[in-house]
């Protein structure tokens, strides 16, 4: 199942033009968490992408999360959302 979900996350996210995509399923460090109960997983998403010029890390997250549309309500329980502009992308990775 968590194969078939990350697919969905990424395919729902190629519509952010990414040039570099990382997704992890983080749901097994949850186990037994009340929001975990419904089936629903917990996923950490680092994007690179020319459409994050500009906007401020609030924007840039609405961005992913309207991308990943009704998926938040089916698959995803939570996400940790790294988003970058390419220009940035040779900074150092934040740890969440």
């Amino acid at each position: 199942m968590s194969d078939d979900r990350v697919s969905r996350i990424r395919s729902a996210l190629d519509a952010l033009d990414p040039s570099s995509l990382d997704i992890r399923d983080d749901s097994h460090k949850h186990a037994g968490h009340a929001g975990a109960r419904d089936g629903r997983g917990h996923f950490s998403v680092r994007i690179v992408s020319a459409r994050f010029e500009g906007l401020l890390p609030l924007k840039r997250h609405r961005l992913v999360y309207d991308a990943l549309g009704s998926l938040m309500e089916t698959d995803i329980h939570a996400v940790a959302i790294q988003a970058r502009t390419p220009a940035e992308a040779a900074l150092p990775v934040e740890k969440p």
